[in-house]
């Protein structure tokens, strides 16, 4: 593994692919990255890399936009759901009530130690052994007194001359105890005592736990029979009803030991910097909510020392990752008719070989990616890996084994050229960071998420125009993007009057390559109506794409 990530940037990861469930995830890699791994892989990915050409060069030829491949969440109306689904669903429920009923969710009282329960039941036997004793045979049997001449005579037999044959003993008088043994052996046998029952004597806080209501639980701030949050755990269980209730007894334990509802009440656990690494930012083509994972943040020594120098500081982080989290799904619509997940963007970038060589973070994200599968079904509706390297394929096959196959299926990988491009088909560029190629800027004066913007492709060695109408004096603002370099860009206002002049707005100058120059912004104050042309030359034999949107203000 050392001696592949010596391997050039240049065999980086370039083709996007969305992973079917029925596929494996080591599919995803381009052409340059199969020529490293083995024959039968490497046929497999090249199969891929001629298909994305293929449907490259179909929208070439069209000179249109490829229709957006989103995804849709699945209903959570009762009514569109089949009938083993509504049959597995009502299972649930009834296991739940029942478990609500008993009081199962609550956490049970410790039992007595073996030793103890032992010397008890014991106790307990001999205890009743004694009493059945007790109570059947007297402790002595009186007897009637005797006549004096018949005492007298039972005297006199023991004082006989030594010489004289002995006679034959006379019948002594039964003693009391000798009538007793007789009762014991002639009374009849005790029945047979009761089996022991399974379980001890219910103690009294078992027997008021019995008249208790039933228990009224609630997670993620929603009742726990609520249909939206059952059919998360019949989803993640393949409408299992009897495992998926096995999972939700699970979580409930798991977020009472970790005490998750003292956790929301805490001020957050802020680390400095972590801010940077996961937020949330705008919302995809369906209206999920996106969360963004910068990885490559942990860079910063001074941070990734913050987050996971010693076991408290990954704890802390920990803690502070599902705060983060649960704060954020409170806020989704968990209702029949709402969005209830969200989609992540995991990017890679400047974290080469990162994650496979750090061993705490490497760590600490296992952990946060199991304790995601395991606690909070069916959140995620897409995870969208950006800027992925090559190394990442071989990584992604220690952690594979350790997740289901519906949560593979969700997975999406993009390599760093095509990485805007991909996020394009899921996020519109109005709510996409500027830096993953959108038009969304933190604390912008002119433009908001509101201002949807237009996109357009600009064909291979071609000229591309858009205009801009203006119907009435004032100041004309727009902002324009386009992904790849080798363009040459200018804008004019043309006006309506008759034997006016063009005016150059914007000398025609190629664009640079830099990510953050690619950006355009430009504010033209005119006086007259008329439109503005904004022009494209694309001298590269690649297609490009062309995002922008713009505004008058008067």
């Amino acid at each position: 593994m050392a001696e592949e990530t010596k391997t050039t940037a240049a065999a980086a990861s370039e083709a996007e692919v969305a992973v079917p469930a029925s596929e494996n995830l080591e599919t995803v890699v381009s052409e340059k990255e199969a020529q490293n791994l083995p024959e039968p892989k490497k046929v497999e990915a090249l199969a891929v890399e001629e298909q994305a050409v293929e449907g490259g060069r179909k929208e070439e030829k069209e000179g249109k936009i490829a229709e957006c491949v989103s995804f849709k969440e699945e209903s959570n109306k009762i009514e569109d759901l089949v009938d083993p689904e509504k049959k597995a669903l009502d299972e649930l429920k009834l296991l739940i009530q029942e478990a609500l009923d008993k009081r199962e969710f609550s956490p049970p009282q410790p039992p007595a130690p073996v030793a103890e329960r032992e010397t008890k039941a014991v106790e307990k036997k001999e205890g009743e052994e004694s009493n059945a004793e007790s109570t059947d045979l007297p402790e002595e049997i009186p007897l009637p007194p005797q006549p004096a001449s018949e005492a007298a005579k039972e005297e006199n037999v023991d004082e006989k001359p030594s010489g004289e044959d002995e006679a034959p003993p006379e019948e002594k008088s039964e003693t009391a105890e000798d009538i007793k043994e007789t009762i014991v052996h002639e009374v009849a046998p005790p029945p047979p005592p009761a089996p022991e029952k399974p379980s001890e004597e219910e103690t009294p806080e078992q027997q008021q736990q019995q008249l208790l209501p039933p228990e009224e639980i609630s997670i993620w701030g929603k009742p726990l029979l609520s249909d939206v949050i059952l059919l998360k755990f019949l989803r993640a269980r393949d409408f299992k009803a009897k495992e998926a209730f096995a999972m939700l007894k699970s979580v409930i334990s798991w977020r009472k030991h970790f005490r998750i509802d003292d956790l929301l009440q805490e001020e957050e656990a802020t680390i400095d910097g972590l801010d940077k690494v996961v937020y949330i930012h705008g919302v995809d083509r369906e209206g999920h909510p996106v969360s963004y994972n910068a990885l490559g943040e942990f860079q910063d020594k001074d941070l990734y020392s913050k987050a996971f120098a010693d076991a408290e500081k990954r704890e802390k982080f920990l803690r502070w990752y599902i705060q983060f989290l649960e704060k954020n799904i409170r806020k989704l619509d968990l209702t029949p008719d709402g969005i209830s997940t969200i989609v992540q963007i995991i990017d890679l970038n400047n974290s080469p070989g990162f994650i496979l060589f750090k061993k705490e973070l490497r760590q600490s994200t296992n952990q946060a990616l199991q304790l995601l599968q395991d606690n909070y079904p069916e959140f995620v509706a897409k995870q969208v890996f950006v800027n992925v390297p090559w190394w990442y394929v071989a990584y992604n096959r220690l952690i594979s084994p350790f997740l289901t196959q519906r949560t593979k299926s969700k997975f999406v990988f993009a390599g760093p050229t095509r990485t805007t491009e991909t996020l394009f088909k899921y996020i519109a560029p109005e709510q996409l960071p500027v830096q993953y190629g959108g038009l969304s800027k933190e604390g912008d004066a002119e433009f908001s998420s509101a201002d949807s913007a237009v996109e357009e492709i600009i064909k291979p060695a071609s000229k591309h125009a858009i205009e801009i109408p203006v119907s009435e004096p004032g100041t004309v603002v727009w902002e324009v993007r386009v992904i790849g370099s080798d363009v040459i860009y200018g804008a004019e206002f043309v006006p309506d009057a008759e034997g006016s002049y063009t005016w150059i707005v914007q000398k025609a100058r190629k664009m640079s390559p830099s990510e953050e120059q690619q950006l355009i912004f430009y504010s033209f104050k005119i006086g007259e109506t008329g439109k503005v042309v904004v022009t494209f030359e694309n001298q590269n034999s690649k297609k490009k794409k062309l995002v922008y949107r713009f505004k008058i203000k008067n």
